[in-house]
């Protein structure tokens, strides 16, 4: 049996030149592991040539979701106004009809990683027992975080708690037809404003608590235990070979890989159109600029390119570095927020929150007989699918940079610790202007649009101008990571598992991410972005499932 951690000789001898860049086998396992034996070579089914520029990609997989993404590309800039209505109309019956199996599965993901750091299998160490980490502490957390939730926390971090506030206040409301009309989590708490507080910042977090986290570290957990600890490709098809066996690197295994591509392209599409709408939306507030489509559009490409010369700079120089900075800057703005806003409202407001999520986290969770139907459908369904399809992006990245640790520390890290800073950051902000409006009457923040409820709440406090520029920044740069790692991740599921393929790959799929995201924002704005996200989230979702089997089976059949 040859070892599958090393690349096919042939395939690397192909056309090859002194320019093209050396492919690092995945590093092999240290220790006792259960390695799975299989004739399959990685780069095997790759089609390798080196012209002008090098490339190297899965003749299948990357043919078909090039091709299909650049098709629906051209089709939805060619076709703006006809395909709006269908985007509208894709998001509300998927999130209207299916809310039930997106948050029935997020509670799967998350049981499940739950149950993994309490049992004995938590004590398995990802790429053998003698591993060690690639990464410090500082290093692995700035990037998990930034890879994670990044763009999302800086749009949402004030607009979700006032929307949940605020229709919370309001309580429930019935139209003429019989239907409900608000976004009420669990029915509100009409007239409370103490209840309807928590109630808003309890549904809140778990929109970015747990669940989220849970659904990244199946994905994380299956590409690094396959791949680190079985010595199998970094493809998501290879967590399925306990079930499919050598069939794995046939056709079922070509469309787990393409509903990877593409659930990862439209879940990074839908953040970065959502950056490029904050940001801009920041700009305007500003300077006077930048609140327009083309302005956008313009804004997409300019960080398109920023996002390629990081690709340049590799891993270690472009991702690692500016997630650092990242994470810096967020901290900055996160110790002004809490030093200069209602300092001893957050602290207490940061356990009590966390309470609150506790003891509503049951009713938030369930799935069937939902009283709040418009919350479940108009805000955790659209998640959880958001969730799901960026999954494989920030999944692979975490396994990437992940190898070294026990399941239970990397659980521990991926799960809890992202959650209690997701608390946090929610709590400084979204309680900052939660506080201005019922104890400052200032109501800025929750009159303005969602994209510029941040900046309007920074307004309210000392050195406006200065932190709104920060907040710029930092979405800025979250898009840059974003592009960048997202970049990575999906060249590498293209390019059937090699995990430093040529450059000119990653920047390819660099500028298609650019490209998507402008086909959404010029073909719908926000509701085309969520609709795409729903579309790919959901065969993904079943993916998962299946995940978690195998997932399960691989870690009992490893030696304890």
């Amino acid at each position: 049996m040859s070892d599958p951690r090393v690349d096919s000789d042939a395939a690397e001898a192909q056309d090859q030149t002194e320019d093209t860049p050396e492919v690092e086998p995945i590093p092999e396992p240290e220790g006792d592991t259960e390695i799975i034996e299989t004739d399959f070579e990685i780069g095997q089914d790759n089609f390798a040539k080196s012209w002008t520029l090098s490339f190297d990609i899965h003749q299948v997989v990357f043919t078909w979701s090039a091709l299909a993404i650049l098709a629906f590309i051209i089709l939805t800039l060619a076709l703006q106004d006809e395909v709006a209505p269908i985007f509208t109309a894709m998001r509300d019956w998927l999130t209207t009809n299916l809310d039930w199996f997106f948050l029935l599965s997020g509670n799967i993901f998350v049981l499940l990683c739950l149950g993994l750091i309490v049992s004995p299998l938590g004590k398995i160490r990802l790429g053998g027992p003698d591993a060690t980490p690639d990464y410090g502490y500082m290093g692995w957390f700035s990037m998990l975080f930034a890879a994670g939730m990044g763009i999302g926390l800086m749009f949402f971090g004030v607009s979700e708690p006032m929307s949940h506030y605020a229709s919370s206040m309001g309580g429930i409301s019935v139209g003429e037809d019989g239907l409900r009309t608000d976004w009420a989590p669990l029915g509100g708490a009409e007239g409370d404003q103490a209840a309807s507080e928590r109630l808003g910042m309890a549904a809140t977090i778990f929109h970015w608590g747990l669940h989220p986290w849970g659904i990244y570290a199946v994905v994380a957990l299956a590409l690094a235990l396959f791949s680190y600890n079985k010595g199998l490709p970094l493809t998501l098809r290879s967590a399925f070979y306990p079930i499919f066996g050598d069939r794995v690197w046939g056709w079922p295994g070509h469309i787990i890989d393409i509903l990877a591509v593409f659930a990862t392209i439209f879940g990074l599409a839908t953040s970065l159109g959502i950056g490029a709408q904050q940001a801009s939306a920041g700009f305007d507030y500003l300077f006077g600029f930048g609140a327009t489509d083309f302005g956008m559009v313009v804004l997409i490409i300019l960080i398109t390119a920023a996002a390629l010369a990081s690709i340049v700079r590799g891993l270690d120089g472009g991702v690692k570095v500016l997630s650092e900075v990242n994470i810096a800057l967020a901290a900055l703005l996160l110790v002004f927020i809490i030093a200069v806003g209602p300092t001893w409202d957050i602290f207490t407001g940061y356990f009590a929150n966390l309470g609150a999520y506790a003891v509503n986290l049951p009713a938030l969770s369930m799935p069937f007989a939902r009283e709040d139907s418009n919350f479940v459908s108009g805000w955790t369904a659209f998640y959880w699918a958001w969730w799901i399809s960026w999954s494989p992006f920030v999944g692979m990245f975490i396994a990437r940079v992940s190898r070294g640790r026990t399941v239970r520390e990397f659980l521990f890290a991926v799960l809890i610790v992202p959650t209690l800073l997701s608390v946090l950051w929610m709590t400084a902000l979204g309680g900052t202007a939660i506080s201005q409006v019922v104890n400052d009457g200032f109501t800025g923040a929750q009159d303005a649009a969602l994209e510029l409820q941040l900046f309007a709440m920074l307004g309210e406090l000392p050195l406006a101008s200065i932190t709104s520029f920060v907040g710029i920044v930092l979405v800025l740069v979250f898009f840059i990571t974003s592009s960048d790692s997202g970049s990575l991740v999906i060249d590498t599921i293209a390019a059937g598992g090699k995990i430093n393929a040529p450059v000119v790959q990653r920047v390819f799929w660099a500028i298609v991410e650019g490209l998507v995201a402008i086909a959404l924002l010029l073909g719908g704005g926000l509701i085309a972005l969520q609709a795409m996200a729903v579309s790919t989230g959901l065969p993904f979702t079943i993916v998962l499932l299946v995940a978690c089997y195998a997932i399960v089976r691989g870690l009992l059949n490893e030696p304890r």
